[in-house]
């Protein structure tokens, strides 16, 4: 009689970059823990959280000690060490690239991503066969209303003028196939925006309802500075479309100029001006070097990214545990 045999257990590898989780990641870490035993998701998708990945980015607390820690704790807790502080998204492709999983679930440190809708991304997954699937929070993300309106802004200016697919939808809370994850991780060059790359190389993209979580007292660790930072690189490494935008904010003043001539001929010829002097002069004058310079800007930062991927300047190093190391090595103490 033929036999039905039962579908493959889906293994899961969850990354998560690590800045400043020392008081985070002990309590993140126990809720991962039922799931490394074998599930079944909502739809009957059998799956099970094979490895968590911490990968420790040189952030300002102890969250190394806590590292430690918890891989000596945790038989499916592995440690990755950078060689220094390269950012949220260097560390979780550094973690992609470590993973061994059949998918790799990427998720934030401060606990506001919920372990338990991992099973739900993978139904999503399955349901509309996508290689990529975004986390979709049904509230407002516990940022505070002015960054929670400038990410949504943001991610629409992107989506709109640069043609990003999909940029409104991205999250750090994604569950990416195994193979689509490890191979972005290989080619991602330093600098370029990790959704950026996920989608010139994923198939389907779709996103799965989930609520976020507080993130309790943790300061973020994004300051105004590093969140407009991030928002250019996100531009940037979209494509040549802001080259594009240059040309087309060239021929604007181009066009205003011309109006700008046009009437002030008219005012000449019918002895109708109303201001004499340098106050038009100025801004036609301001006009013009604004947006020279801010093409001449944009230009440069796009120089400057293939300079360094030119260069072979890495998106991430990584490297040993520094404590299990030469740098762990302490004089011991003299009587």
């Amino acid at each position: 009689m033929p036999t039905t045999s039962e579908p493959a257990t889906h293994t899961i590898s969850v990354v998560i970059p690590v800045y400043q989780g020392e008081q985070t990641l002990d309590a993140l870490i126990a809720e991962l823990e039922p799931y490394t035993s074998p599930g079944v998701t909502p739809d009957g998708n059998p799956f099970v959280v094979a490895e968590a990945l911490l990968v420790y980015d040189y952030g300002p607390d102890r969250s190394d000690t806590v590292i430690r820690e918890l891989t000596r704790r945790y038989p499916f807790v592995r440690s990755i060490w950078l060689s220094r502080n390269f950012g949220q998204h260097a560390a979780t492709l550094a973690g992609m690239a470590s993973a061994g999983s059949d998918w790799v679930v990427t998720m934030d440190e401060d606990g506001q991503h919920d372990p338990a809708a991992v099973a739900g991304l993978l139904d999503t997954a399955m349901r509309e066969h996508a290689s990529l699937v975004y986390a979709k929070p049904t509230n407002p993300a516990p940022h505070g209303p002015v960054r929670n309106a400038a990410s949504k802004l943001s991610k629409r200016m992107l989506e709109r003028f640069t043609g990003a697919k999909g940029a409104s939808d991205f999250q750090s809370y994604r569950l990416i196939l195994g193979n689509v994850a490890r191979s972005v991780a290989a080619y991602a060059g330093s600098g370029v925006y990790l959704d950026v790359a996920l989608g010139w190389v994923a198939g389907r993209i779709v996103t799965s309802p989930v609520e976020l979580r507080s993130e309790g007292d943790r300061q973020s660790g994004y300051s105004g500075r590093r969140l407009i930072s991030h928002f250019l690189r996100m531009v940037l490494t979209s494509g040549t479309r802001g080259l594009r935008l240059i040309t087309f904010l060239g021929i604007a003043v181009a066009v205003m100029g011309v109006l700008f001539a046009i009437i002030i001929i008219i005012q000449r010829l019918t002895g109708d001006i109303a201001i004499e002097g340098w106050a038009s002069t100025m801004v036609v004058l301001l006009l013009g070097i604004g947006a020279l310079l801010f093409s001449l800007g944009i230009v440069a930062e796009y120089i400057g990214i293939n300079v360094n991927m030119a260069m072979g300047r890495p998106p991430y190093l990584i490297t040993s545990d520094p404590d299990a190391g030469p740098l762990g090595r302490r004089p011991t103490s003299r009587l």
